[in-house]
């Protein structure tokens, strides 16, 4: 009886021994949201006859995030191009607190084709398989840059 007795007390401290720091956790609904922004806000100018075959377009993402993100350039004007995307792996990058600067964690080969003047509007974005950010590149075709 007295064995019965001390394994079932035995038991019960286990329980509560893993029970009790359950009691103040929180929901799991209120964990933190992964909480990122895309900075990819890009501007270029070129010439009517020649665009721009060999740049890139750069841009940060910013925040903490636990699923790889995925980035790319959309909605370019004809015959530009941007056939790779960037990766980022889950991670966190965040200002410099003494001079805010932010660092670039996203490098997109892109090549401008020759264009009409004007001015164009393509999109930057990032998707992490939930939320899908975006951000304006501007593209201008003037004689005057």
């Amino acid at each position: 009886m007295k064995k019965t007795c001390r394994r079932a007390g035995l038991l019960v401290g286990l329980a509560s021994v893993i029970a009790l720091p359950l009691v103040g956790a929180a929901p799991a609904s209120a964990v933190e949201a992964d909480t990122w922004t895309l900075h990819g806000g890009n501007q270029y100018c070129v010439k009517p006859d020649r665009g721009w075959p060999r740049t890139y377009a750069v841009g940060a993402v910013e925040g903490t995030w636990s699923s790889t993100i995925t980035a790319g350039l959309r909605k370019l004007p004809a015959g530009s191009t941007s056939d790779e995307v960037s990766t980022l792996a889950p991670g966190t990058n965040v200002r410099d607190p003494e001079d805010g600067g932010l660092t670039i964690n996203i490098w997109l080969p892109l090549s401008i084709a020759p264009a009409p003047a004007g001015t164009y509007t393509a999109e930057f974005w990032a998707d992490d398989g939930k939320v899908t950010q975006t951000d304006v590149v501007t593209i201008k075709v003037s004689e005057e840059c």
